[in-house]
């Protein structure tokens, strides 16, 4: 069996995330996992907030707030939304918060600065005299060089979209003070790029490093690195600010000296392995898993974070040589990058109230469905979206009809006919057509979530409930167990084994998806259930499941999915047009 390392890209603790972001790197990581670990590999899954940044620092300012606290309340708010998602990791901590994070990354930097491969200089940025301070561009307000809008921001333009190099902003305003800011000479330090890339990046993302090999990329992935792998340039590790990883002592006398929290944030994987492995009594633990060539891997991402995953973090892996205990650092082997998840034909966004409320959402609506139909709308290689129709009729023609309708079928037939025991075999309708076509769809599931693709998974995890009630519905053993000839009465007890056998195998295959209700899918089949849950299984398209002993107890039939009533989506789609403030 393999081992794998799993990441999702740390949330930034600066508001709220959204179904498009749950959609994006959290759920389909937390799939791919689950399938993993019922495979019986070994794997773990980290993630945590990210805690550093001028958008923290800014925001907690304007509202008043120390870092800590504000950090606190929303890492807190992101930690409740994956958990009604029933996303879990194996650590979810913070880069603040990590105890192991800004020594790791002060090595991180070190270890780059002494094989050459980061570079400093002096540069003239915005300064305000009132408050003593350098301005990131986030702290400015000013005019466009392009356009002329009065109110750009210190980066990016609102009105024609601009990047925007700070020190080119008309009439530069401080947010902080309100003062006119002056420009100033500082020193900061810059990551090679071009020469790692010269060094061995390039080759590697080619995959022609033979001790770091990956998967092949996906399309999304490999045409945004090869264009940036193009022109790529040096691009800057440190910040003016209060908040942040300071610089390693040593290497400058000048105050005020952080880490850009692009540099230091995604070092958090290494940091939190790190916490992680303290937490199972021996830290060094964490080497099994970033210096162990057999490790694979894998980074679950948002298309915004292509670049740093793909080029950026793989360079200041690369770039630390042998410098770990005279070991190098593993490489991504997957990154499975996803594009946008929309909302109702437009972009999430909780600043003009286009978004779900996750508090109401989960208090009305089955988490389980609303995963299910999330990797059924997977946003994989191009932009997708959730509509509230398109929700229903997940839960309710795809979910409610053909999974749960099947098994309360089945389970209360067997309570009526057989006194809710499965009944003897003599094993006449095992090789029917629909079985068959049904092994086949549950066997490729398994290979659509290695390969990362859930909209191919959850199809056939319909698929397989469609030939399974093509399979009772041909048979109707509602009427075989109504006829006087004995051979019929056999023929309806061996269409309900197989049904409860396959029931067996359903609550496996869904639960990836859909843990909770696979578990109280289990408890309906009762005594028939396999004895391991979390085990995937070696059924295949040519081994159908074992036989289910006759005479075991079956549980109660109960509704897996509520269906959701046409007024319900009426009224959710008026709320969030009525909270539309854009």
């Amino acid at each position: 069996m393999a081992k794998y390392l799993v990441t999702s890209a740390l949330p930034y603790a600066n508001g709220p995330i959204h179904f498009g972001h749950v959609a994006g790197a959290y759920l389909p990581a937390d799939v791919y996992v689950r399938y993993l670990r019922m495979s019986g590999h070994d794997v773990l899954y980290v993630c945590g907030t990210d805690e550093y940044g001028v958008a923290i620092t800014l925001k907690a300012e304007q509202e008043g707030v120390e870092y800590g606290p504000y950090l606190d309340r929303w890492h807190q708010e992101i930690k409740a939304l994956f958990d009604q998602f029933k996303i879990e990791f194996d650590i979810f901590s913070g880069t603040a918060r990590c105890p192991y994070h800004q020594e790791t990354a002060q090595t991180f930097f070190k270890n780059l600065l002494d094989c050459g491969l980061v570079n400093d200089r002096v540069e003239r940025q915005w300064y305000s005299e009132e408050s003593g301070r350098f301005l990131p561009d986030r702290y400015l307000t000013g005019t466009c060089p392009e356009c002329g809008h009065t109110e750009a921001r210190g980066d990016e333009c609102p009105s024609c979209g601009t990047w925007i190099d700070a020190s080119a902003l008309g009439n530069p305003t401080s947010l902080i003070d309100g003062s006119k800011p002056v420009l100033k000479e500082t020193r900061h330090w810059y990551l090679d790029l071009p020469r790692i890339q010269a060094e061995g990046l390039g080759g590697w993302y080619a995959n022609e490093d033979e001790n770091h090999p990956h998967k092949k990329w996906k399309p999304n992935v490999d045409g945004h690195v090869k264009a940036m792998l193009k022109d790529l340039r040096e691009r800057p590790i440190t910040r003016d600010l209060p908040w942040g990883v300071p610089l390693p002592e040593g290497v400058t006398d000048e105050s005020g000296k952080v880490l850009y929290v692009w540099f230091d944030a995604p070092i958090g994987y290494i940091s939190q392995t790190m916490e992680w492995a303290e937490k199972q009594g021996d830290v060094e633990q964490w080497r099994d898993w970033w210096q162990n060539p057999d490790c694979r891997l894998v980074h679950f991402i948002g298309k915004d974070n292509i670049s740093f995953h793909a080029i950026v973090f793989p360079a200041m892996l690369l770039g630390q040589k042998d410098s770990w205990n005279g070991k190098e650092l593993n490489l991504p082997w997957s990154i499975p990058a996803h594009e946008f998840y929309n909302l109702q034909g437009r972009k999430f966004s909780t600043s003009s109230g286009w978004y779900l409320d996750n508090k109401s959402f989960f208090e009305k609506y089955s988490a389980d469905a609303a995963r299910f139909h999330l990797m059924l709308t997977s946003p994989e290689t191009s932009d997708s979206e959730f509509t509230w129709e398109g929700f229903q009729t997940t839960n309710n023609s795809l979910l409610a009809d053909k999974l749960g309708n099947f098994a309360i079928r089945v389970i209360k037939f067997a309570a009526k006919r057989f006194e809710n025991k499965v009944p003897d075999s003599n094993g006449s309708c095992d090789d029917d057509p629909s079985l068959k076509q049904a092994d086949v769809s549950f066997a490729s599931i398994g290979g659509y979530i290695e390969n990362n693709e859930y909209r191919k998974a959850a199809q056939a995890l319909l698929a397989a409930c469609d030939s399974l009630n093509q399979y009772f519905d041909n048979h109707a053993p509602w009427k075989l167990i109504k006829s006087d000839s004995e051979d019929d009465q056999a023929k309806c007890a061996s269409i309900i084994e197989r049904c409860i056998a396959y029931l067996d195998l359903l609550s496996r295959r869904m639960s990836p998806f859909c843990p909770t209700a696979a578990a109280n899918l289990r408890q309906m089949i009762g005594q028939a259930a396999s004895d391991e849950a979390d085990i995937w299984g070696d059924e295949s398209a040519s081994s159908a499941p074992a036989r289910v002993a006759a005479g075991a107890e079956l549980g109660e039939a109960e509704v897996m999915f509520p269906k959701i009533d046409d007024d319900q989506i009426a009224a959710e789609i008026e709320r969030l047009l009525a909270s539309d403030i854009a």
